[in-house]
C-alpha cells in the first residue's frame, strides 16, 4: 500500500497580524499534485487540521475544497482531529463523507474507528485515534488504572483488539511522542504530555501529528510527517515535507519524503541596516540589526523593504540588556511559590504585594498540586 502522510496543516493560523491562508492554499495545492504523481492508495491527515477550535469560514471552505479535490482522486483519505481541533466540529457529516472515501474520526467514544484499505497484496486497517486526554479515556474505562498520556493511549489501543499477528495495520495517532524534538511551536506542560513509543508496538506505520518537525522516533514505523510551513520563528531551519510511504506485503515499510515549495519562507536575517534595507524580501522575517548606534525611524524603513515583517531589534543592544539580567537560581527543589516570586523580581524590580502573592499561592494549590 502506498501513502502520503501529513499533518498539522493548522488551516487559518496567523502569525502576528499575519494570515497565511494564501500560502496553506499553495501547499494543499502541492499535496494535491503528490496524490496525482504518486496515485497512493490512502492519505493521513493526522490532527490540527485547523489552528483553533472554532475555524475561521475562510479556513473552512479551503479545507473543503481540498477535500473535494483529493475526492476526485481515487484515494481514500483518513483524517483525525488534533489538539487544536474541535472532534465535534471536525466529525460533523463523516457518514456522508465516506461514502466518498473521505473518512473523519468522530469524537473519542471508547473504541476506535477502523477502516479496510485494499492494495495488491490484499488488506490493510487503518485505525484512527483523535487526540486524547486521560479523562476523555477514563470515562469509558472506569476500571482501569488511567493517570498519565501513556496509559490513555495504551488502554485506548488494547480495547482495540488488533490482530498483529495475521494482518498488517496502520494507526494515526496525534499525541506527544516521548524522545520527539520539539520546538516554542508545540504547547507541552512539563513532558505531562508525554506518551511513552512502546504502546505503538506492533503497528507496521503509525502516522503521528502534533510535533512540528518531520521526524521518526525510536523507528521509522513511528513518525511525524511535521507542519508543511513554518509557523514560527523557532521553526526557522525545519526542512517541511511530506512523506511517501510504501507498505509491502509483509509490512515492509519505505519511507520517502517531498519537499514543500512554499511561495515565501520564514527566516531571521542579522544583519546592519544598510545591508538589510538593500535586499528586500516577501519572506516573513525577524530582523536582528548589528549596528552599534540606533537608526532613525529604522522600523518604518525596514518595513518598506520586508512588508511581511514579524519583529525587529538590535542585536548588540538586546546583547547588552541581557548580560545586566541576573540568572535564576536552579528551580530543582524549590517551592513554586519561591520561584515565580525571584522571577517576579528579576523581571519588575520589585517584590510582590501580598496580594498578588496571595494569587500566585492559590493558583498553584489548585493548578500545581490538584493534579499531584
Amino acid at each position: 500500500m502506498k501513502f502520503i502522510h501529513v499533518a498539522d496543516l493548522h488551516l487559518g493560523k496567523k502569525l502576528k497580524e499575519f494570515s497565511f491562508l494564501d500560502d496553506q492554499k499553495v501547499v494543499l495545492g502541492q499535496i494535491v499534485e503528490a496524490v496525482k504523481k504518486h496515485k497512493p492508495e490512502a492519505v493521513f491527515i493526522a490532527g490540527d487540521v485547523y489552528d483553533r477550535s472554532v475555524p475561521s469560514e475562510e479556513a473552512v471552505v479551503m479545507f473543503d475544497e481540498f477535500l473535494c479535490s483529493l475526492a476526485r482522486l481515487d484515494t481514500e483519505v483518513f483524517i483525525i482531529s488534533g489538539n487544536h481541533d474541535s472532534a465535534e466540529r471536525m466529525g460533523f457529516g463523516s457518514a456522508l463523507m465516506d461514502m466518498s472515501g473521505v473518512h473523519i474520526s468522530p469524537v473519542y467514544n471508547g473504541t476506535l474507528t477502523k477502516h479496510t484499505v485494499k492494495d495488491e497484496y490484499g488488506e490493510v486497517d487503518v485505525y484512527m485515534l483523535p487526540f486524547v486526554r486521560p479523562a476523555a479515556v477514563r470515562a469509558f474505562f472506569e476500571d482501569e488504572e488511567i493517570v498519565t498520556y501513556t496509559d490513555a493511549v495504551r488502554v485506548a489501543l488494547s480495547a482495540a483488539d488488533i490482530d498483529f499477528e495475521n494482518r498488517r495495520n496502520v494507526l494515526l495517532s496525534h499525541q506527544f511522542v516521548t524522545g520527539g524534538s520539539v520546538c516554542e511551536s508545540e504547547m507541552l506542560v512539563g513532558g505531562l504530555e508525554n506518551v511513552d513509543g512502546s504502546v505503538y508496538d506492533g503497528f507496521d506505520y503509525v502516522a503521528l501529528g502534533h510535533l512540528h518537525r518531520s521526524q521518526s522516533v525510536g523507528t521509522q514505523r513511528i513518525s511525524y510527517s511535521g507542519t508543511p510551513l513554518k509557523y514560527s520563528l523557532s521553526e526557522e531551519k525545519h526542512i517541511k515535507k511530506m512523506t511517501v510511504g510504501t507498505l509491502g506485503k509483509d509490512g515492509e515499510l519505505t519511507l520517502e519524503y517531498e519537499e514543500y515549495k512554499p511561495i515565501r519562507d520564514l527566516r531571521i536575517i542579522t544583519d546592519t541596516f544598510e545591508n538589510a534595507v538593500n535586499a528586500p524580501s516577501d519572506d516573513y522575517v525577524h530582523i536582528s540589526l548589528t549596528d552599534k548606534e540606533r537608526i532613525p525611524q529604522a522600523g518604518d524603513k525596514l518595513k518598506v523593504s520586508f512588508p511581511n515583517m514579524l519583529s525587529w531589534n538590535y542585536e548588540s543592544l538586546e546583547k547588552q540588556h541581557d548580560s545586566h539580567m541576573p540568572m535564576l537560581k536552579s528551580h530543582e527543589g524549590r517551592d513554586p511559590e519561591e520561584v515565580f516570586a525571584e522571577l517576579f523580581l528579576t523581571v519588575n524590580g520589585k517584590t510582590m504585594s501580598s496580594e498578588q502573592a496571595a494569587i500566585v499561592t492559590s493558583l498553584v494549590r489548585d493548578i500545581w498540586r490538584d493534579s499531584q
